[in-house]
């Protein structure tokens, strides 16, 4: 028998020994099946991290663990290196981190029968088509990337239009001529689909998968093992698909690297895009960071040549230019249903000429809350710290949260009063406006609502390609990565409200999302106006949206936050803890700061414990205590210590708490 160390799906910091047969396919990396708790009676999956000739156990105090029947072969030494990585810069345990970045049919005990994947033969090559010339600045790219054999990270600003994709094409293409794999990260779902049509369209004899969690569960793993075992040459995913291990790897591509999605909010609170950039280092290869408006950290490693800055400063369709922009002060204006009579105008002017428009407003629903006047009851969710949302299109009011609904009252529930009103406005009253406005125009609403699983999404991204839609009525899914030629006007209404947010990130946030939406606009020959609605016209963030100036606003938040000592010029972390009251959770974080540990760490200050923005969700009171240093070294060397003496902390009334390294939400 020999010993093997395996780590488990379970919330503790530590490996476990188990016994496991002698065996020519015993390898390190393979999965078994190993009983777990005190008397056995339950199994877990666990992989073999490591095989020994002896434990610090007693040998009748080991169970024997088996090993699955399967084909998959062990894995890789890579994949260990940046799960071992991300265990210990995330503060999670190592058998999470594994485990989590398997796909999940890998981690049942009894997976349903898999139908083998078949491979058409005889099937005819077909013809890629014709590459479209790039412009000097793309072949500027091109050329500064497929030079680097080694580690070499380059962030890609270009504008809106500048054929940031085309590069990626053509940088994928190299590396396919080298009998090399490509990962290419794309921050959300409903990005794949353009992505996956234009790599199928490129590369026609290539084997492209895809791995998101809107996947089925036999295709998701399917996909995955055509990647493992490097079948599959290009792979196109979610933060998730970071972690896939690929033999031939050749290069990275982190499409919208600006993108929070990327950054993992439960379980094991990650960042794809810093993971993406640690295995390139790992794997001694080139990554591509991609963004018209480039996170700040990636903005400033570049201005500190941590990073290689590749601009493209031109849209790459001959004769595109970018949209005007323009502000409107809407202080003095009568709107109807807030919009204003100019946009309403240039919907109009639009209409006639048979473009398309899209309206933008970030709030999905009918109205932001129900409210009664004669009272004061508004919808508050019972289980959160926030309203549930008006959809008045299946009279139901939702908590955007936690996903409590029940129907729209008759009547005030507090006092019976029956002139109960909806107070603000989401995409579903922006698009029964529209309708009233425009009663012969073609109008889809485009949000979470109307594309609720990719299917829906994909019919919806097919009706606006095909011209089935006069005026969109949408939200972020409509902002970044779409490329609709004959959208000639955007209109943003509501995005005030996210330039006095308590969330220090909010300018940078809403300046990408604006850019971005902005950036829909007469991306092919026609040319594009942007009308944005402000109380606030002179707003410094405003003026630099109309002159299209991201550098210059990144210095200027780059400034401030150096002035501020906020990241990137600071490292941070984050305790949360939950619990029934908030009293719990509050003295809970409180004995934390001032455990004896903290003391030895000079360079590392802890905040006072507050409560979170959301302070509660689902009946849980969260608070939170922020740890901050100027040296990320000794950020790291604290955490782990502090995070073994929380361990001992006694808990009440079934408190939890995690901690968060480099976060994004406060």
């Amino acid at each position: 028998m020999t010993i093997a160390r395996l780590a488990l799906d379970v919330p503790l910091y530590r490996l476990f020994d188990y016994r496991v047969e002698e065996s020519p396919r015993l390898r390190v990396g393979l999965r078994v099946k190993a009983p777990f708790g005190n008397f056995g009676n339950r199994e877990k999956i666990g992989v073999i991290v490591e095989l020994a000739e002896k434990s610090e156990l007693p040998p009748e105090q080991l169970k024997t663990a088996e090993l699955l029947d399967d084909e998959l072969p062990p894995l890789t030494p890579d994949f260990f290196r940046l799960c071992e990585f991300a265990s210990q810069y995330y503060q999670a345990p190592l058998g999470e981190v594994i485990l989590q970045a398997l796909p999940p049919g890998l981690k049942k005990l009894h997976p349903p029968q898999r139908r083998a994947r078949k491979l058409k033969a005889g099937k005819p090559v077909k013809t890629a088509p014709a590459l479209p010339d790039l412009n000097a600045e793309q072949e500027a790219a091109v050329h500064a990337v497929q030079t680097r054999q080694d580690y070499a990270p380059f962030l890609l600003y270009g504008v809106t239009g500048s054929g940031k994709t085309e590069v990626y094409l053509r940088l994928i293409a190299l590396q396919l001529a080298k009998g090399k794999q490509v990962l290419l990260l794309a921050p959300e779902i409903n990005l794949t689909p353009q992505l996956e049509a234009r790599l199928t369209t490129r590369f026609p004899n290539t084997l492209i998968v895809m791995l998101h969690s809107d996947l089925g569960e036999a295709a998701r793993e399917r996909a995955w093992r055509c990647a493992f075992q490097g079948e599959a040459r290009i792979v196109v995913g979610t933060r998730l698909s970071v972690f896939t291990p690929m033999p031939d790897l050749g290069l990275i591509i982190v499409d919208e690297e600006h993108d929070a999605s990327y950054k993992q909010q439960d379980g094991m609170r990650y960042s794809a895009r810093d993971l993406a950039v640690f295995r390139a280092r790992l794997a001694k290869l080139p990554i591509v960071l991609g963004s018209a408006t480039p996170s700040l950290e990636s903005w400033a490693h570049a201005g500190h040549n941590r990073y290689t800055l590749l601009c493209l400063r031109e849209r790459a369709v001959s004769g595109a230019q970018l949209p005007a922009i323009r502000v409107l002060d809407t202080r003095r204006m009568k709107l109807a249903d807030g919009l204003s009579p100019q946009l309403i105008e240039a919907l109009r002017q639009r209409l006639a000429a048979k473009e398309q428009s899209l309206v933008f407003l970030n709030r999905r629903g009918y109205a932001p809350v129900l409210a009664c006047p004669a009272c004061g009851w508004i919808s508050r969710c019972p289980r959160c710290a926030a309203n549930r949302v008006v959809h008045l299109a299946d009279q139901r009011l939702r908590c955007h949260h936690c996903g409590l609904e029940t129907r729209i009252p008759r009547a005030c529930p507090t006092c019976g009063n029956q002139d109960i009103l909806p107070f603000g406005r989401g995409t579903q009253r922006l698009e029964s406006m529209l309708a009233g406005v425009f009663p012969d125009a073609r109008i889809l609403r485009v949000d979470r609502d109307s594309a609720k699983n990719r299917k829906q999404w994909e019919a919806l991204l097919a009706q606006i390609q095909a011209g089935e839609a006069d005026i969109l009525v949408g939200t972020q899914m409509l902002a970044k990565g779409h490329d609709f030629p004959r959208l000639t006007l955007v209109g943003v209404v509501g995005a005030d409200a996210a330039l006095f947010a308590a969330d220090w990130r909010a300018p940078e946030r809403l300046f990408a999302q604006l850019m971005q939406v902005s950036g829909r606009a007469g991306r092919a020959d026609l040319p594009g106006e942007v009308i944005l609605q402000s109380e606030y016209p002179e707003h410094p963030l405003y003026r630099a949206i109309t002159a299209h100036d991201y550098p210059g606003y990144a210095e200027t938040l780059l400034n401030e936050r150096r002035q501020a000592g906020f990241p990137p010029y600071a490292y941070q972390a984050i305790l949360r803890a939950e619990a029934a009251s908030m009293e719990t959770a509050l003295t809970f974080l409180q004995q934390a700061a001032n455990l004896p540990c903290v003391q030895d760490y000079p360079d590392v200050a802890l905040y006072d414990p507050i409560p979170m923005r959301l302070f509660r969700l689902m009946n849980q009171e969260r608070a939170q205590l922020l740890i901050e240093s100027p040296s990320r070294p000794q950020l790291q060397a604290f955490l782990p210590v502090w995070r073994e003496t929380l361990a001992t902390l006694p808990r009440k009334n079934k408190l939890r708490w995690h901690i968060e390294v480099d976060p994004l939400e406060f």
